[in-house]
């Protein structure tokens, strides 16, 4: 699986899956010389068992209401500019 191999090469992997132990997209803050692999589930199944089993941290975007999910693309955005924006500064 490509994600035990990024974890071996000293990836810090990070599922955007919403879990009981996940934490707010908004308070990572993500270290500028550390190598993060994100994994993202689709739409209707979300992030495989496997890749849950091997992650070092769960995030997820808050959401109201009673739907919880988000279109990949726009997912794929928020957590991208977020974490961006944040390792910039």
């Amino acid at each position: 699986m490509a994600v035990q191999q990024l974890k071996d090469e000293g990836y810090t992997i990070v599922i955007i899956e919403q879990t009981t132990d996940s934490l707010p997209l908004q308070t990572f803050s993500g270290e500028k010389d550390k190598k993060y692999c994100l994994v993202f589930g689709n739409e209707v199944h979300g992030v495989s068992e496997e890749a849950i089993a091997l992650a070092d941290l769960a995030l997820e975007i808050p959401q109201h209401g009673t739907k919880h999910s988000l279109n990949i693309s726009v997912c794929l955005g928020i957590v991208v500019w977020e974490l961006f924006r944040k390792m910039q500064l």
